[in-house]
């Protein structure tokens, strides 16, 4: 069984305020309760040009999620 879970909203944006204050990944990781990895793929898929944007970021998620149920579903039909 798998222990997996989302990030929340509120954790992206706990994200943004310990980014604005160098902290290092490792550290935010281990602030939010996550897995290093986890942080280092939420920057790698939502970091932009103005750089990591938590309402954005979650938005995104949402779509990925909408999309890969859409993606489950048409594959069960």
């Amino acid at each position: 069984m798998s222990t997996y879970k989302q990030l929340t909203q509120a954790q992206r944006y706990q994200i943004k305020a310990l980014l604005n204050t160098d902290t290092p990944q490792w550290k935010i990781a281990e602030v939010i309760d996550v897995s290093p990895s986890t942080i280092s793929q939420e920057l790698n898929r939502n970091k932009g040009k103005r750089g990591y944007r938590p309402e954005q970021a979650h938005e995104k998620a949402i779509a990925r999620r909408k999309e890969k149920s859409k993606e489950r579903i048409s594959a069960e039909v």
